[in-house]
């Protein structure tokens, strides 16, 4: 098997959704016995601030979670790291999901929270 360079590692993890992005980080967790979060969550961050200016830069606004809250509090737990009976409280009282995240990633949380049923903003 082909060694991957760091940069062939970047561009691939710029192509993957932000569930991908959470597998990956469970999967490096479980094969190394390390937690990569604070990597993986900051390279992306420093490698796209030369591209992104702040108004490109959205916050998540969980408005209601709707009727299949079960559901809304599953994504917000695997978007957000958080647990469950905080990713329940987000569910319940709504609030800030993430803040000053690229748009790109704003608008896919949104359509997974939308696709469960919830009413979400982007500020």
């Amino acid at each position: 098997m082909a060694k991957l360079t760091k940069d062939e590692f970047i561009s691939a993890l710029k192509e993957m959704t932000i569930l991908e992005v959470k597998e990956l980080v469970d999967a490096m967790k479980e094969e190394f016995g390390v937690d990569p979060s604070a990597v993986a969550v900051a390279a992306p961050v420093a490698g796209a601030a030369p591209e992104a200016d702040e108004s490109a830069t959205k916050t998540v606004v969980l408005k209601e979670a709707g009727a299949t809250k079960m559901q809304v509090i599953k994504i917000l737990k695997e978007v957000t790291g958080l647990g469950l009976v905080e990713a329940k409280g987000l569910a319940d009282n709504g609030g800030n999901v993430k803040e000053n995240i690229p748009a790109k990633e704003a608008e896919e949380i949104k359509a997974q929270l939308e696709e469960a049923g919830a009413t979400v903003e982007l500020a």
